[in-house]
C-alpha cells in the first residue's frame, strides 16, 4: 500500500506554508529568563510537572530538566509523567505524543503548548483509509509505529518504538506470522531487509529524516573520515547504509557515549544535540546535511512542528481553553492493548522500550 502522491505533496505544502507564515521569536537572555521564572512558578502552582522530546528547542528540554521533569522520546515521557504524583503533564511535542500520555494516564490532566504541532507520519495515515487497508489483508498482524493517533494505535495488533521495532518483527516472524507495517515506510523496509519479515507497508514518511542524503553524507564524511556516522531508522536506505550506528533518539545518544569517536555526523533532528553535548561535553557533533546539494532546505533537520513549542506558549499553557488532550476512554482502553502488549513483550526481553522520535 502507498499513500497517493498527492497526500504527501498535500503535507510538504502544509509544512512549507507554516515554515513561510512562522514568526520568528529570538529572546533576549533577560527575556528567557523571566519566561523561565514564570512558567516554573505556573508549574508548581498547578502541580503540574513538563515533560520535553529530545527534539524540541534546547530552552524547553533545560527547562524541563530544572523544573523536575523529564526529557526523553515520546513513550519515556508518557510513563515518566504516569509515575510521577503531579495531577497536570505538560507536554512539549506533537500531538501524539500527548495521546500517548493521556491513554497511559488517563486520569490526568494533559496539556500542550499547541494542538497544532502535529506529526508527518500521523498525518499520512488516517484512520478511515488505514483500517480499510488492513480489512483487505486479515490474515496480517497490524504493526503501527509509535508515531501514530489514538485511533490508530487502536486499530493494531501491536504498537513499536524504533528501539524495539526488529525485536517484535523477529518474534512475530517466528511465529510464521505476516505483518502490516504503518506509517513509516522507510524504517518499515530497514525492518523487512534486517529480519527478513513478510512485510507490507503503509507508505509514510517523516518529512526531517527523509530528507537526509547518502550524497550529502559521503561527502560530509571525506571532509571528517575519522567522524562516526550515527542515523535513525526513519532515513531512506541509501542513508542508513552508511551508517556507522543505526539506532532510534536514546540509542543514538548512547552510542555516542560508548564509541570511541571523538568526532559524529548526526542524522536526526538537530534538536538531539542539546543531549548529545550534555552528555558528551568533549565529543564534536555535525548534523548531517538535508536536500541535496545547492538546495534551500527551509527546515533544515529540524522539525517544523516540534518548533512550535515555544517559552511563549508554554508561558500561557495553563491559561488557554484549547490545548487539552482528550481521548475518547473506550479508544484509550482499546489502544492501550498494543501498547501493553509492546510492554510486556519488553518486559520478557529484559529491555527498556525506548527510541520513537
Amino acid at each position: 500500500m502507498s499513500i497517493a502522491s498527492d497526500k504527501l505533496e498535500t503535507i510538504r505544502e502544509q509544512v512549507q506554508y507554516h515554515l513561510d507564515h512562522a514568526e520568528q521569536h529570538r529572546l533576549t537572555a533577560a527575556q528567557e529568563a523571566s519566561l523561565k521564572a514564570q512558567i516554573k512558578a505556573r508549574l508548581e502552582a498547578e502541580n503540574a510537572v513538563l515533560v520535553a522530546h529530545y527534539y524540541t528547542a534546547p530552552a524547553v528540554q533545560a527547562l524541563a530538566e530544572e523544573t523536575g521533569g523529564c526529557v526523553s522520546d515520546s513513550l519515556e515521557m508518557a510513563r515518566f509523567g504516569h509515575d510521577h504524583p503531579a495531577s497536570t503533564l505538560v507536554v512539549a511535542g506533537v500531538k501524539f505524543m500527548g495521546e500517548t500520555a493521556k491513554i497511559l494516564t488517563p486520569d490526568k490532566r494533559v496539556l500542550m503548548p499547541t494542538l497544532e504541532a502535529t506529526c508527518s507520519l500521523d498525518l499520512g495515515c488516517p484512520i478511515d483509509e488505514f483500517s480499510a487497508f488492513c480489512d483487505q489483508h486479515p490474515d496480517r498482524k497490524v504493526v503501527v509505529y509509535a508515531n501514530t493517533s489514538a485511533a490508530v494505535k487502536a486499530r493494531a495488533d501491536w504498537v513499536v518504538t524504533s528501539s524495539i521495532a526488529l525485536d517484535v518483527a523477529e518474534h512475530l516472524a517466528e511465529q510464521g506470522e505476516k505483518i502490516i507495517w504503518a506509517p513509516d515506510q522507510h524504517l518499515g523496509d530497514y525492518v523487512r531487509r534486517e529480519t527478513g519479515a513478510d512485510i507490507i507497508m503503509w507508505d509514510g514518511a517523516c518529512i526531517v529524516h527523509e530528507e537526509f542524503k547518502a550524497r550529502g553524507i559521503a561527502d560530509l564524511k571525506a571532509v571528517y573520515p575519522d567522524a562516526a556516522v550515527l542515523v535513525h531508522p526513519e532515513s531512506p536506505a541509501p542513508v542508513l547504509e552508511l551508517a556507522d550506528r543505526v539506532g532510534s533518539t536514546t540509542q543514538i545518544i548512547r552510542a555516542s557515549k560508548e564509541m570511541p569517536n571523538q568526532r559524529f555526523i548526526v542524522a536526526t533532528d538537530q534538536g538531539i544535540f542539546y543531549k548529545l553535548q550534555q552528555e558528551s561535553p568533549d565529543k564534536e557533533f555535525i548534523i548531517a546535511p538535508t536536500a541535496g546539494e545547492g538546495a534551500t532546505c527551509r527546515s533544515c533537520a529540524n522539525c517544523p512542528w516540534m518548533a512550535m513549542n515555544e517559552l511563549e506558549s508554554l508561558a500561557g499553557v495553563f491559561d488557554r481553553d484549547d490545548n487539552e488532550i482528550f481521548v475518547d476512554p473506550e479508544l484509550g482502553k482499546q489502544a492501550m492493548v498494543p501498547l501493553r502488549r509492546m510492554l510486556d513483550f519488553a518486559a520478557e526481553l529484559n529491555v527498556t522500550v525506548k527510541g520513537n522520535a
